[in-house]
């Protein structure tokens, strides 16, 4: 009787987390400022064109700090944070490479909402709307985002740590990382794949270029002609900036997983997913099928949109997106 009683408790207190989890992600809504600020997705993708008309590192930097963000403490825009310590989450080791354009198209667009909607919008969602309008404005698909997230009280460096993916991680790690924010192994792919724009320094894969392994001095996965040029581009004591997609860096489309076939992922984890067999299918899918990974991208960056948000009373509505409001 005892155990009927316990496994009934048990029973109630999970259909009860269930439910809580689905309430959670039900206060996202895509017309949540239908009332409050009608008008600001229009305004976010004008501060976002403006900012991109004056540098193209907008678009890369803008999507990769969208990523960091929802990481680490969910999409609550804590990445945002400047702290006069130097301990803020921006602070850390690996965030120290964020481009500022990204910090600067959040902070603009947030600036051109609160002019017109005072106290309204949360800096968490100018990041998540102006994440969509960069792969929009560089060719990528359009797709609605869910809005209602809160900025986050917590910025801390300490707790990045471990949080963020690295450049040599296997398809087991990534989709171990992945799988704690209830994003599956095709979301991984699919979200890898806004490496089709953007770069990375030569530090994050020089590795692959000598010392790979006892057996093999350059990574055997890379195409030689490949290697050949990134061992050209990159020269001993210098750390320049690659683009992540060789065939064309600008443009939001599956040339990244043409890419991955012909063996010019430039980061080991990148390149990873297609010589591992359980991911490869995928590859091969949207390197032939863009539509299938324009639909794939979509969902994974809306299940992306949903981590870690803080929505009804939890967390504010901040002023200046780097600062807490108390």
């Amino acid at each position: 009787m005892e155990t009927c009683k316990g496994l009934l408790l048990l029973m109630v207190v999970l259909v009860l987390m269930v439910m809580q989890g689905r309430e959670s992600e039900g206060q996202l809504a895509e017309n949540f400022y239908s009332s409050t600020c009608p008008n600001v997705e229009f305004i976010v993708k004008q501060a976002v064109s403006t900012k991109l008309s004056q540098t193209p590192i907008t678009i890369p930097s803008t999507l990769r700090l969208f990523f960091h963000d929802c990481f680490v403490e969910g999409c609550d825009a804590s990445v945002m944070i400047a702290s006069a310590n130097g301990d803020a989450e921006k602070d850390f080791t690996d965030n120290l490479s964020l481009a500022g354009d990204g910090f600067d198209t959040v902070i603009k667009a947030k600036q051109a909402v609160e002019a017109l909607c005072p106290g309204v919008v949360s800096c968490a969602d100018i990041l998540a709307l102006a994440a969509r309008d960069c792969v929009v404005l560089a060719g990528g698909p359009a797709f609605s985002v869910e809005l209602g997230r809160r900025d986050g009280l917590v910025s801390q460096a300490s707790q990045v740590a471990g949080n963020l993916p690295e450049p040599n991680f296997n398809l087991d790690q990534l989709n171990t990382m992945f799988a704690k924010h209830n994003l599956s192994q095709t979301d991984v792919v699919a979200l890898s794949g806004a490496h089709t724009v953007g770069f990375s320094h030569c530090g994050r894969f020089s590795d692959r270029l000598s010392n790979f392994s006892s057996n093999s001095p350059v990574d055997p996965s890379l195409d030689p002609g490949y290697a050949k040029q990134l061992m050209g581009a990159c020269p001993i004591n210098a750390d320049p900036v690659i683009n992540l997609d060789p065939e064309t860096p600008d443009t939001f489309d599956n040339a990244y997983y043409r890419n991955l076939v012909a063996g010019k992922g430039l980061l080991s984890s990148d390149q990873v997913l297609f010589s591992d067999s359980a991911s490869q299918p995928t590859v091969i899918d949207f390197a032939n099928n863009p539509g299938n990974f324009n639909g794939a991208f979509i969902t994974a960056m809306r299940k992306l949109g949903r981590v870690g948000v803080k929505t009804g009373d939890q967390g504010e509505i901040r002023t200046d997106c780097t600062t807490f409001n108390s």
